[in-house]
Order: C-alpha cells, then structure tokens, then sequence
C-alpha cells in the first residue's frame, strides 16, 4: 500500500476525517462504543493496511498524547461531586469491591498464566474499573437519581482512581526495579500530590475565573492550562500524566460548582484530539498477532473475560446484600460496571508502551489484544445488560430501600428534590 503512503497531508487528513465519521457511527448501529470504530480507523490507516498515518510523526504523536489527557480530564470533570456526596460511603463499599474483586481474579489468573507479579498488578488495574457507557439507558428510563445509580456513578471515581495509582506504582518499578525506598517515595509522592492538586488546583481556577472571566475562550484555556499543569507536575515525580489530568478534571468540578462550564473544549476534543488517541492505539493493532493470539492463546482471552464478569458480578452481589438491594438493583449495578473502555484503554496503552532497560514492555502483545477484545465484548454485554436491568426495575413496585432512604434515595436529597 505505497501509494497510501505517499499522499498529500491534506488527502490523509480528509481521509482519516471520514473515516473517524463513518466508522463509530457504524458501532453505534452495532450497539457498540464509538471508541471501537476509532480503533477500527487506526487499525486500517495505521501500518498494518494503508499506511496513510505515519506513527511516529510528530503531529499524530503530539495529537494522541493531547487526546489521551484529555479523555482522562473529562472522565474526571463529568464526576457529579453532588450525587456523590449524596451516598458516599455506600459509593465507597460499592467502589473498593467493585475494584478489589477482578483486580483479585485478575491477578490469579495472569500469575498462572506466566505474568510477572509487577505485570499481574497492572492487569488487574485494567480489568479493575469500568466506564459508563449504559448511563443514556439509565437517564432515559428516569433511574438516575435512583440511589443505586448514584452509588454507581460514586463508585467509578473510585475505580478509575485506584486503577491509576496501580500503574503511578507499577511503572517505576518496571522502568528501574523494586526498590523499597523508591516505592516508599512514589507513596509519599501520592499522599502529597492527590490532595495538592484537589485541593490546590481548586483555589487556583477560582482565582483565574476571578481575574479572566468565564468566557467561552477563558475557560477553555483555563481548563487546557490546569490539565496541562497536573500532568507535567505529575510526570516530573515520576508518574503517568493522566494521573495528573484525571485529578484536574475532578479538582475543575469542584471549583467550577454551579458555573455551568464552556463545553467547547469538550466538543472539540471528542471530534479530533480523543479520536487520533484511540485511533493511535489501532495502529498497535497487528492482524496476524491478534488473530494468533486467539487462536494460541484462548485461555488468555477467555480468563479475563472471566475474571470481568466473574469479579463484577460477586461485587454487585456483596454490595446488593450489604445494603439490601433487591435483584434489580443488583442486575443493574453489575450491567453498569461491566463495559470497559477509557481507563481501561488508557492504562493498556501506556503499560504497554512503558519499556524497562531490556526492552520489555510492562505488558505485551498477546494482553493488548485480549484488552481490545475485552472492550468490544464487555461494551456490548454491558449495554444489553443495563437495558434489561432497566426494564426491571421500571416495572418493578417501588422498594422500600434500606432504612432513612425513601424509594431507593436518601432522605436529604429526596426532600431537596420535593423542593426543587
């Protein structure tokens, strides 16, 4: 596919336009995520067919890396701190086991398998959170202020939150080697740097919206600049920069409050910086390495499916019984936490781009491709799932919920909702 190769900029860049219009609007038609057919894009413009996208050059580079931090800003910023505050805790028990449970079967079955232990960890970590993907299901059948869609919606800060600091962990000691006083360091970094930015980034962006406005170019500026500023703060101690954009995006929420935010940035970054991200990672798509990694190595793909659904499933259910949810509500917390897509993509690309000084990767190939099965398989279940668990509980009787909540929601922000 010379000719590919050798197009006029312009050609490549309407080409790969089209087809990052074309192909998520057709997994859209399939019940899939849009991201699948930006990989799908990739995979074709990439090396492996066209060849029209040069993956090293330095505006593909710059683009993807922008769009990566901007995927994690984003998942941060849409936290409704609100909603969470609302059920806290029960978002934290749901969150720790909806996390703990396939990190744990995560790890047992990469370490039979052959994974080192520092390679089970981050595996574990990328089966370990989940995106909300069936959210428009939930909102458009009238739950989403129903409490276990709340607590839901809380437990994926959670998730994604610990996911990260797996791999802020996990990557220095690919990189150098376990080093007690250096893990001990990385920690004292964390303790020090989570706050710091949650806090501190906070009372900055007031103070900058204070002085410049909230225009629509301030605030995209704002935005981009604070983002800009966690993720390199957050690389010069040693950690992955969507660390430091996941956090900016939660600490923007909290200053942001009810100043309803320029969402200019935000379209912009879902129609080219967040595309070029997914379609970079379809570039590491090999065809005959995926295909053979069905075929040889089925038991990798099937044991994380596995571990998914198994750990997914055994958290909804703790979690329903802990608090007295019935089986609707169960279904619908597991359907909710099944798709995997944005911290699970992102904490795969960059494991598997971080090499230590063999050059080995922190995971490999045949574990990249069972994470983009993971992600088409675990999307479209998960939507399925979410719908029908939906139906349910509409028809369903109202419960009467655990004790001091009134029909499924907590007695303080039910009577906040009568006022309103």
């Amino acid at each position: 596919m010379e000719f590919f190769s050798h197009l006029p900029i312009l050609t490549s860049f309407a080409l790969t336009l089209m087809l990052t219009l074309v192909f998520p609007s057709l997994m859209e038609r399939l019940h899939l995520p849009r991201p699948v057919g930006y990989i799908l894009a990739g995979i074709i413009l990439g090396p492996s067919v066209l060849s029209v996208l040069n993956p090293e050059g330095k505006v593909v580079t710059f683009f993807a890396e922008l769009g990566k931090l901007l995927l994690m800003f984003f998942a941060g910023f849409e936290v409704n701190i609100a909603k969470f505050n609302e059920a806290r805790h029960r978002a934290a028990t749901f969150g720790l086991l909806t996390f703990s449970w396939p990190f744990a079967l995560a790890i047992a079955i990469a370490a039979t398998i052959g994974y080192s232990a520092n390679s089970c960890a981050v595996i574990g970590a990328i089966l370990a959170s989940h995106t909300l993907l069936g959210l428009p299901i939930v909102k458009e059948k009238g739950l989403i202020d129903h409490e276990v869609a709340v607590v839901t919606v809380g437990a994926t800060l959670f998730t994604d939150m610990l996911s990260i600091l797996v791999l802020a962990l996990c990557v220095p000691i690919h990189v150098r080697g376990f080093d007690p006083a250096g893990v001990l360091v990385t920690l004292l970094w964390l303790a020090i740097y989570v706050p710091g930015v949650l806090v501190g980034l906070s009372w900055l962006v007031k103070r900058l919206l204070a002085v410049f406005g909230t225009s629509r170019v301030s605030s995209a500026l704002i935005m981009l600049l604070v983002m800009a500023i966690a993720a390199q703060v957050a690389e010069w101690i040693g950690m992955e920069g969507i660390i430091g954009a996941f956090l900016a995006g939660v600490s923007l929420k909290r200053a942001f409050g009810e100043i309803k935010g320029d969402d200019s940035l935000e379209i912009m970054s879902q129609a080219l910086f967040i595309p070029v991200f997914f379609i970079a990672a379809g570039f590491l798509v090999d065809f005959k390495i995926f295909l053979a990694t069905l075929r040889d190595q089925p038991w990798l793909v099937l044991g994380v499916l596995a571990a998914l659904f198994g750990g997914k499933w055994l958290a909804a259910t703790c979690t329903a019984r802990l608090f007295g949810y019935g089986k609707p509500e169960r279904d619908l917390m597991f359907a909710l936490t099944v798709p995997q897509v944005t911290a699970t993509l992102a904490v795969a690309l960059v494991a598997y781009g971080t090499k230590n000084a063999a050059g080995e990767r922190l995971i490999d190939q045949p574990m990249l491709n069972a994470t983009v099965v993971l992600v088409i398989v675990s999307s479209l279940v998960g939507l399925v799932l979410t719908e029908r668990a939906a139906r349910q509980m509409k028809q369903a009787p109202p419960a009467p919920g655990p004790a001091g909540t009134a029909n499924g929601l907590p007695e303080a922000a039910s009577g906040l909702q009568s006022e309103s």
